[in-house]
């Protein structure tokens, strides 16, 4: 028993020691978990208040307009005379877009991070993928003129009923704007199947082909399934080339031909607008901010749900 003693002494004087013996100060491992704690805090805090925010003001709102015509209505006109405030008609144009950029961004993405992963030499792949993920850095307003003054009137030399505003420009340069989202974390999904796995499909003689599509692919399907779900809500939370390119006219159509608004581009027209704070102008900011946190925060719960229920563990 005194043996015991002395050996857990001494282990405790070791983990208390520096290389050199002398005693390790313990305060400042202290101080540093306080202020990890602080910074880990900040944006739990910071969400909770966001949160708050908008059920407040949603309740203001909801006390003079009823959810169900908030549900039902097939108008949006919050700004006019005769108002009305059917959320469906920004609803359908934020997924509109959303669709339009899905359809550029999903196979281009997902073939990028093919090429990445297993095509690519490893030179290559460390000059490619940085270059892929600049698009990402590029401003977002940037996107939105050059929708607006480049992509629009080459479209309407083959569209040539297109309007000056459209959905369809933003669409595609907002696909073109979450392609490196998409092929980046995509690419990481594939690149982490194990080597193992190739190995043992060309040992049955299977192609490169065979391998990536009935192997690889499978193998990546949750990595590969939460990087779609990522871009499809960047794309339902892009602002500014919506607000720029497909203009700001509500109205409940699929027609990528016409100008349309968002959620996203209605809360720019009202905030950059001489509304008076408080009013019922004012509340349907927070009303359809609201709609929007609760898409995209179904869309993350989806995507951790999938991933938590097909993910691959290999060892």
């Amino acid at each position: 028993m005194e043996l015991t003693d002395q050996t857990f002494a001494k282990s405790s004087l070791r983990r208390d020691s520096g290389p050199f013996g002398r005693a390790r100060p313990r305060w400042g491992e202290k101080i540093l978990e306080r202020i990890f704690a602080i910074c880990a805090s900040i944006s739990i805090l910071t969400t909770a208040g966001i949160i708050g925010v908008l059920i407040f003001e949603t309740a203001a709102f909801f006390q003079e307009v009823s959810l169900w015509d908030f549900l039902t209505d097939t108008q949006w006109t919050p700004l006019f005379a005769q108002k009305e405030f059917g959320i469906f008609v920004l609803i359908s144009a934020t997924f509109l877009t959303t669709v339009i950029a899905l359809i550029v961004a999903l196979p281009v993405g997902l073939l990028a991070a093919i090429f990445l992963s297993e095509y690519a030499s490893e030179g290559l792949r460390k000059a490619l993928k940085p270059a892929l993920e600049i698009l990402a850095g590029i401003p977002t307003v940037v996107y939105g003129y050059f929708a607006l003054l480049f992509v629009t009137p080459i479209l309407k030399t083959f569209i040539p009923g297109l309007a000056g505003f459209n959905s369809l420009s933003a669409g595609l340069v907002m696909g073109v704007m979450i392609i490196p989202t998409i092929a980046s974390l995509s690419e990481d999904a594939i690149y982490a199947v194990p080597r193992s796995l190739r190995e043992g499909a060309y040992a049955l003689g299977a192609t490169r082909r065979e391998v990536i599509t009935g192997v690889v692919i499978p193998a990546a399907l949750s990595g590969i399934v939460a990087a779609f779900i990522l871009g499809v809500s960047r794309a339902v939370g892009e602002t500014m080339i919506v607000a720029i390119a497909a203009g700001q006219n509500p109205r409940m159509t699929l027609d990528p031909t016409v100008p349309v608004q968002t959620m996203t581009s209605f809360i720019v027209q009202v905030s950059l607008g001489d509304t008076p704070t408080g009013s019922l102008e004012y509340k349907t900011i927070f009303a359809v901010g609201m709609t929007l946190f609760l898409i995209t925060l179904g869309l993350n719960i989806g995507s951790h749900w999938f991933v938590r229920k097909f993910r691959e563990v290999y060892e």
